[in-house]
C-alpha cells in the first residue's frame, strides 16, 4: 500500500494521534550496534508507513543512513506483523488495526563524524536522522526517547528536555526537533557555565590537551559577541559536543546545540588552538544564521531527497565570514592574526581555478552532487560556496561600511533578517535576501549579484579594501610552473590535481599517473617543488609517469608561476579617512598592524 492512500493531515485524526516513543539500547557497544525500539499506542490506521531520512539538515548530501538499517521486526501483543520494504529507507506495517504497535530494529553506527553515529566501548553518539524512523503525516507529534545505558556509570548529555519522573527519558516537541538534538552517551567529561542569565553545557570526549577552563572563557566571549549582534540569545539551554580524535575537523550546527570534532592534540599550539575557537563560532553562529533564519526552501524540510536552494552560500559563507571575525571581537585573536586568516583564505579562493567556472549560487544548488564528493576535477570545475561565499560576504560588509562611514553593516543585515524572517522561522527567497542587503547598503545590488553571485567575474578584493588602507599583495614562488599537486602513497609519488590549462595538462599527464623522474632523475612530492626552482619559464623537460602502469615519458615546456601566495596589508601613507574606516570596522588602530 502507497504511503497517500491513507489519509495522513485528515482533520478527523486530531483526536486520534499516538503517541510515539522510543527506547535506544546499546547492550553490547563493543558490537557497534544501537538497539532502537519504537513502541506507538493509539495508532489510527491499517497500515503504518515508516522512513528512515536519507540527510540530516546542515549537511547537504544523500548519505543513505537506511544502509545501516537491519533486523527489522514489527509486532502487536507480541505477535509478529506482516511488513515490507516499499524503497530503500521506507518499510509498511500490516497492523490489522491494532492501535498498539512495537517496531525494532538495529543500526550499525561506526563512522564517528558530525552527521552520523558511532558507538564503541566508551561512548555511544547518535544524530536523529541517522537513528530514528520517521511516521510520515505525524511529524508534529512529540517524541520522547528513553536512553538505556550498558553501564550505570555512563552519562547522557543532549539538548532535550529530561521528562521528570522518567529515567533517562527525554522528550522533543516535533520530529524536526527529534532530529536536530544528537546524544551523546558514555564516560565524557560534562562542564557547566553560564552565559548572560542561561545554562550551557561543554562535553568533551576523548583525551587531549585542552585546557576546560580557559576553553570555556573564551566560548564565553564567542557566545556574547555574537549574541550582541542579534540583541540576545533564542534558547533556554545550550549544548556543546566535542570530540577528540586523531587529525580530525568538522562541525555541525542545531538549534540548541554543536557538534564538533577536533583533533585531540590540537589546543597547545596557537594557530591550532585559534583554528578549533573559529569552529565554535561558526557553528554557534548558525544557532541564527541557518538553524531559524534560512531559506524558503529549507523552511520544511523534506527527509526523503535533496532540499534544493541558491542561498547556501549565505548559509555558510557569511557564517564562515564571522567566525574569522568573532574571535576578533571577542579579543580571542588580534587584528594581525585576523588579517592573516584573510590572506590564508583569500590565497585558498585565488589558487583554486574552479572559481572561474562555477558561480557561486550554482554552488550552492549543485552542494549535493559536487561539495561532498570531490573528484580529481573538482579543484578545476568549481567553488565552495563557504569559501567563495566568505569572500563575498567581506566585500558586502566593507560596502555597506564604506557607503555609511561604519554607521552601517553586515550586522545590520543578520539582525533585519532575524527580525523579519528568524525569530518566526519564516524562510526568505533569494529575492528576498538580495531586498534586505540592499535596504541596508542603501543601493541597488543587481550588478553586484549578477558578478559575483550568478557570475564568474574575478572578485576586486583591492576596490574594496582600499577604503579601509588594506591591499592584497599577491607573491611567487621562484623557478618555473609545471600544474601539479603530487602526494606520496605507500612508497610511490601519486598525481593528485591537474590544474587545467596548465603545462602538465597540455602535457597529457592526468590526476593518477605515478610521478617517476625529471629529465631522467628520480623525483618525489617533497622534492618536485624545489627541483621545479632549478628550471625558468619555456624551459622543456621530460617528465616520466607511469600511466595505468605503463611508461610515458612527456615532453613538457614549463611557464613562469602563477602567485602562490597572497596577503592583506596596510597601504602605504593610508588617509585619516582609510584610518578612520579601519578603526571603524575592526574597533583597533591601522597603526597597530605590523
Amino acid at each position: 500500500m502507497n504511503e497517500a492512500i491513507a489519509p495522513r493531515t485528515d482533520t478527523r485524526l486530531q483526536k486520534k494521534l499516538p503517541t510515539i516513543n522510543y527506547q535506544v539500547a546499546m547492550p553490547q557497544p563493543e558490537t557497534h550496534l544501537f538497539e532502537v525500539t519504537l513502541h506507538l499506542v493509539g495508532y489510527p490506521f491499517s497500515i503504518l508507513d515508516l522512513k528512515l531520512p536519507v540527510w540530516t539538515p546542515g549537511s547537504y548530501m544523500v548519505r543513505e543512513y537506511a544502509k545501516h538499517l537491519q533486523d527489522f521486526a514489527a509486532f502487536a501483543n507480541n505477535i509478529p506483523l506482516k511488513w515490507r520494504k516499499i524503497s530503500k529507507n521506507h518499510w509498511q506495517v500490516e497492523t490489522g488495526g491494532v492501535s498498539e504497535v512495537t517496531v525494532s530494529y538495529r543500526i550499525f553506527a561506526n563512522e564517528l563524524t558530525v552527521r552520523t553515529n558511532h558507538l564503541d566501548a566508551t561512548h555511544g553518539y547518535f544524530n536523529g536522522a541517522a537513528l530514528f524512523l520517521r511516521l510520515p503525516g505525524f511529524d508534529r507529534q512529540p517524541i520522547c526517547v528513553t536512553i538505556v545505558p550498558p553501564y550505570p556509570q555512563w552519562q547522557i548529555t543532549t539538548a532535550l528536555p529530561a521528562v521528570p519522573g522518567k529515567i533517562n527519558t527525554f522528550c522533543a516537541c516535533d520530529f524536526d526537533t527529534l532530529v536536530d538534538s544528537p546524544f551523546e552517551i558514555g564516560r565524557h567529561q560534562p562542564y557547566h557555565f553560564e552565559v548572560l542569565g542561561k545554562p550551557h553545557e561543554l562535553a568533551i570526549w576523548g583525551r587531549g590537551n585542552f585546557k576546560a577552563r580557559e576553553m570555556i572563557a573564551d566560548i564565553k566571549k564567542i557566545i556574547e559577541a555574537e549574541a550582541k549582534i542579534f540583541g540576545g540569545l533564542p534558547y533556554e539551554r545550550y549544548v556543546f559536543l566535542v570530540h577528540l580524535f586523531a587529525q580530525a575537523y568538522g562541525g555541525l550546527e542545531h538549534k540548541n546545540s554543536c557538534s564538533l570534532i577536533y583533533q585531540r592534540f590540537g589546543f597547545r599550539d596557537r594557530d591550532k588552538y585559534d583554528r578549533f575557537m573559529q569552529l565554535v563560532a561558526h557553528e554557534f553562529f548558525h544557532l541564527w544564521n541557518v538553524k531559524r533564519i534560512r531559506p524558503k526552501e529549507l523552511e520544511v524540510f523534506d527527509y526523503d531527497k535533496e532540499n534544493y536552494t541558491s542561498c547556501l552560500w549565505f548559509c555558510e559563507g557569511t557564517t564562515s565570514y564571522y567566525d574569522i571575525l568573532i574571535p576578533l571581537r571577542a579579543g580571542i585573536y588580534d587584528v594581525n592574526s585576523f588579517l592573516n586568516n584573510w590572506g590564508k583564505e583569500i590565497t585558498r579562493f585565488l589558487t583554486t581555478p574552479g572559481r572561474k567556472v562555477q558561480p557561486l549560487s550554482e554552488s550552492s544548488f549543485d552542494a549535493w552532487i559536487k561539495l561532498y564528493r570531490p573528484d580529481a576535477n573538482s579543484g578545476n570545475s568549481q567553488i565552495s560556496y563557504y569559501l567563495k561565499g566568505e569572500m563575498v560576504s567581506l566585500l558586502l560588509d566593507l560596502l555597506i561600511r564604506s557607503r555609511h562611514h561604519n554607521k552601517r553593516s553586515l550586522d545590520d543585515v543578520m539582525l533585519k533578517l532575524w527580525q523579519k524572517f528568524g525569530k518566526d522561522e519564516i524562510g526568505y527567497t533569494a529575492q528576498q535576501l538580495q531586498e534586505v542587503i540592499e535596504s541596508v547598503a542603501g543601493i541597488d545590488l543587481s550588478d553586484f549579484f549578477a558578478r559575483y553571485i550568478d557570475g564568474t567575474e574575478e572578485l576586486p578584493f583591492n576596490q574594496y579594501l582600499e577604503p579601509f588602507g588594506l591591499q592584497l599583495v599577491a607573491e611567487t614562488e621562484p623557478g618555473a610552473y609545471l600544474g601539479v599537486r603530487v602526494s606520496s602513497e605507500n612508497g610511490r609519488e601519486i598525481v593528485k590535481f591537474v590544474e587545467a590549462g596548465s603545462p602538465a595538462q597540455f602535457a597529457g599527464i592526468d590526476p593518477g599517473d605515478e610521478l617517476l623522474a625529471i629529465d631522467g632523475i628520480k623525483v618525489t612530492a617533497n622534492q618536485l617543488s624545489d627541483r621545479l626552482k632549478d628550471y625558468k619559464p619555456k624551459d622543456t623537460i621530460e617528465v616520466a609517469v607511469f600511466h595505468y602502469d605503463e611508461l610515458r615519458i612527456y615532453p613538457v615546456t614549463l611557464t613562469s608561476s602563477p602567485a602562490s601566495k597572497y596577503r592583506v596589508q596596510p597601504v602605504v601613507n593610508p588617509s585619516n579617512t582609510q584610518k578612520q574606516n579601519f578603526g571603524g570596522w575592526l574597533d583597533v588602530s591601522l597603526a597597530s598592524l605590523r
